[in-house]
C-alpha cells in the first residue's frame, strides 16, 4: 500500500468513485445522499496537494481530501490546529478491507510533522453503523451539531445535523 497525492489525471476516477459512493449512500437510503461536487473545488485540492489515494497494487482503492480550517463545521475552531477529512470515497472493490485505519495512521504523521492537535472528520445524519465505524478508529465521536451557517458549504450540509469527529493527538 502507498498513500500519494492525487495527480489531474485522477480527477476522472475520483469522480467515478464520488458517483459509487452516492449510488452507495442510495442504496443503504441514508439521510443524505452526497451531491455530485463542483469539479473546480476538487481541482483546487489537487493543485494544493490536499486531495489523496491510497494505492494497492498500483490501483486507487481509495481517495480522500484534506484542508487545514473548516469554521462553517467546526464553528468554534478558528484557533484550533486540526487536520481535517473530507469525502472518504472507497472502491468498491476494496471494500471491507478498513481502509480507514491505514487513513487514520497516515493523518496522525501528517498532522504531527505540521504541528497540529487535532484530526477531525464530519458526517451527515445520525449513521450509527458510520459511528461506530469512525469510533471503532480511534475517532471521539462529539455528538450530532445543527450547523448555523450553511451558504458556503456543499447542499447536502443543508439536509440534516452533522455528527462530528475527533482524535486529540495532545490527549495521552
Amino acid at each position: 500500500m502507498t498513500i500519494k497525492n492525487v495527480a489531474p489525471l485522477d480527477i476522472d476516477k475520483i469522480f467515478s468513485l464520488y458517483k459509487i459512493a452516492s449510488n452507495y449512500q442510495k442504496e443503504k437510503k441514508t439521510v443524505v445522499v452526497w451531491p455530485d461536487f463542483n469539479s473546480e473545488m476538487i481541482a483546487i485540492e489537487i493543485a494544493e496537494n490536499r486531495q489523496f489515494k491510497l494505492l494497492v497494487n498500483s490501483e486507487i482503492a481509495c481517495v480522500w481530501a484534506i484542508t487545514f480550517s473548516d469554521v462553517e463545521i467546526w464553528e468554534n475552531s478558528k484557533k484550533d490546529s486540526a487536520l481535517y477529512i473530507h469525502r472518504i470515497a472507497v472502491n468498491p472493490d476494496f471494500r471491507g478491507n478498513k481502509y480507514i485505519d491505514t487513513i487514520v495512521d497516515w493523518a496522525k504523521e501528517f498532522a504531527l510533522e505540521k504541528d497540529l492537535q487535532f484530526i477531525r472528520l464530519d458526517t451527515l445524519g445520525e449513521n450509527k453503523g458510520l459511528i461506530r465505524h469512525y469510533r471503532n478508529a480511534g475517532f471521539n465521536f462529539l455528538g450530532l451539531f445543527n450547523l448555523k451557517d450553511t451558504s458556503n458549504l456543499p447542499d447536502h450540509y443543508k439536509l440534516a445535523p452533522v455528527s462530528l469527529f475527533e482524535i486529540d493527538l495532545h490527549r495521552k
